[in-house]
């Protein structure tokens, strides 16, 4: 199969919705990551995603549709919350999990009773989706627990012959996936961080928690139950406070005559001059732009990628943090 890289234009959508309309796959854009992209009532080609990626078969999947289409069709909204949370942050980085009517495949919802929709902000995807106008479920666009795709470029490395064609909108502009929400109860809950903080979702609903994920937990999300996100190299994760711990082990690499690098971000990057650096920017929305970005560079360069943790886990770095333990702990 030849995979192709096309613009956005009126020609590559016909050909991605015939593509998808005939129960195949394509890469596609949003502000977080590249998705892979099914039409959400057809199973057989939701199987595909799982087969394409090696996804395991427990793992759910994020329903996108465009900012005009009715949820209602697809999800029951019983908490008068998720109004204002539309308001203020949709089409946007926020995934919200309902309780679904039974419309999507029971192959995208693992056959569980709730459905996680998004309405991405991205522009070329709200013009992909309005121009399909049915639910797409996709993960990210990359092999699974690989680092997700925040370029068409880095799909195509994953899943060349695999898929037929990667709309190709951009680097994403959010670069970590969205934040996922629960918002089945009185309270909204936090299953996945993201750039949707919870702080954020704190003043438009008063309250907002923060799912704690046991070993047995239905899986409503995805992002929560496996290790994901990593570099094909090695890694490994200190906190700011272990400065002599990351220098120990990137001279002990040194000596061995491999590669080591050093990423992180933020004024800490000041103590690491002189050395291999993957620098991923000084405020924690250019850290989150850029981190899938600097892993999948450093795979190229390093033996060794030694991350440096975020000084806390309140706002963005709440969701960088998640990415960092998953990706390099």
């Amino acid at each position: 199969m030849e995979t192709q890289i096309l613009p956005i234009t009126d020609e590559s959508l016909i050909l991605a919705s015939k593509i998808l309309n005939g129960g195949g796959l394509i890469g596609m854009p949003t502000e977080t990551v590249y998705g892979l992209a099914a039409i959400g009532t057809m199973g057989e080609a939701v199987k595909k995603i799982y087969e394409v990626k090696g996804r395991p078969a427990d793992n759910p999947l994020i329903c996108h549709v465009h900012k005009d289409y009715d949820l209602n069709k697809l999800v029951k909204i019983e908490q008068e919350y998720v109004y204002r949370l539309i308001e203020k942050f949709i089409p946007g980085p926020l995934t919200m999990v309902f309780y679904g009517k039974g419309v999507i495949s029971e192959e995208a919802t693992c056959g569980g009773d709730t459905l996680a929709v998004r309405i991405p902000s991205h522009e070329g995807c709200q013009r992909f989706l309005k121009f399909i106008d049915q639910p797409i479920v996709a993960p990210s666009a990359n092999l699974s627990k690989h680092t997700s795709p925040v370029t068409a470029r880095h799909v195509y490395n994953d899943l060349n012959g695999k898929i037929p064609l990667i709309l190709d909108g951009g680097k994403c502009s959010g670069g970590i996936e969205s934040t996922v929400l629960d918002v089945t109860g009185k309270v909204p809950r936090i299953l996945r961080a993201g750039l949707i903080t919870k702080e954020m979702i704190t003043s438009v609903c008063g309250a907002c928690e923060v799912a704690e994920h046991k070993e047995g937990d239905k899986v409503r999300s995805p992002g929560v139950k496996y290790r994901h996100y990593r570099p094909n190299c090695e890694t490994a994760l200190y906190s700011e406070e272990e400065y002599g711990e990351v220098i120990k082990l990137y001279r002990e690499y040194e000596r061995l005559g491999k590669k080591p690098f050093v990423m992180c971000g933020g004024k800490i990057k000041q103590k690491f001059v002189g050395l291999n650096l993957l620098d991923l920017g000084d405020t924690p929305e250019e850290i989150a732009f850029n981190l899938y970005d600097k892993l999948l560079e450093g795979e190229k360069l390093a033996d060794i990628i030694i991350a440096v943790a975020m000084p806390d886990e309140k706002g963005v770095n709440m969701g960088i943090m998640n990415r960092l333990k998953k990706s390099c702990g």
